[in-house]
């Protein structure tokens, strides 16, 4: 027992239970097939974005640990600027697959992600696990989408008609299971089910939580350096969640 630690946390409230449940189980679902559908050629990439990831640097070097002494990190620093990573978790592998570094994390950005996660491979098929956020319910996305499968009707208006018009006319059309290249959208509220919010820990544990960076180019490439280093000893999640109802 350590009565001085706490941590948040948040219990979704759906307004509809039935279709929440349907949603998180579908998730699990799609995570228990992903090996089976790597073999088939589908990727199923749990995708997000880390933001805000700051280039500290501490304004005195670290002193480390000696008999007696814990490690003792400089409380000053100095600032350089931020960086957003957008990332794709490969559920069948544990490896993260073509991360994006930048200073935004913009409707542009995340389509230019997608695009360069596709270019990759582009004979294959792509399940993206993926938040409400709405730069995943984008235009934009929606005509990257349109464009690779070669769909052949008017895609509509933002704001006014057809598969444009709105969020979730949007991400209807981004879901539809027809698709070769579709988004599987998690509940409001369910960050926990990411595979990829995991992977987003182990990073800050192991490379940012008591490092120090000159600029926001020694960040990235350290990020990039760690990736690089995870995927050659990657193993996948093993997730044992199915869906059921969760104990408070």
């Amino acid at each position: 027992m350590r009565p001085h630690r706490s941590r948040y946390w948040l219990t979704a409230a759906p307004a509809d239970p039935a279709q929440f449940a349907a949603q998180v189980a579908t998730v699990c679902a799609v995570y228990a097939a992903a090996p089976m559908l790597e073999a088939l050629g589908i990727h199923v990439l749990s995708t997000d974005e880390m933001t805000g990831i700051q280039a500290l640097e501490r304004a005195a070097p670290t002193l480390p640990m000696r008999p007696g002494h814990v490690e003792r990190r400089e409380f000053a620093y100095l600032r350089h600027g931020t960086q957003c990573l957008i990332a794709n978790f490969q559920v069948a592998t544990g490896k993260v697959l073509t991360p994006s570094l930048g200073p935004t994390r913009t409707e542009a950005d995340f389509a230019a992600h997608i695009a360069q996660t596709i270019a990759a491979d582009p004979e294959a098929g792509y399940l993206f696990v993926v938040d409400r956020l709405n730069t995943h319910q984008s235009e934009r996305l929606v005509r990257l989408v349109a464009a690779h499968e070669g769909e052949p009707h008017d895609l509509g208006v933002k704001g006014k008609a057809g598969i444009l018009r709105s969020m979730a006319s949007r991400a209807a059309f981004l879901s539809d299971p027809q698709r070769w290249i579709q988004f599987v959208y998690l509940p409001t509220h369910t960050s926990w089910l990411n595979q990829v919010e995991i992977w987003f820990s182990i990073l800050v544990r192991r490379r940012l939580k008591r490092a120090s960076f000159p600029s926001t180019a020694d960040l990235r490439a350290r990020i990039l350096a760690f990736i690089a280093y995870a995927n050659q000893h990657a193993t996948p999640f093993r997730w044992t969640y199915t869906g059921r109802h969760l104990m408070a």
